[in-house]
């Protein structure tokens, strides 16, 4: 989660994310895991360094 989150800052880029039969509580654990170390910003989302999509 460090790395994701300093490429991020040092780059001003986005990771994007996209995982197909993942399950619920794995993606779960990581949303939160991302809130957590900051990369995933609820208060102002435009600020987030990620995007996760699941399918």
């Amino acid at each position: 989660m460090e790395l994701i989150n300093n490429i991020a800052k040092a780059h001003g880029c986005v990771s994007v994310f996209g995982r197909v039969g993942e399950r619920t509580r794995e993606g779960n654990d990581l949303y939160i895991e991302m809130k957590e170390f900051r990369v995933i910003n609820e208060q102002n989302i435009e600020k987030s360094k990620v995007a996760l999509v699941y399918g």
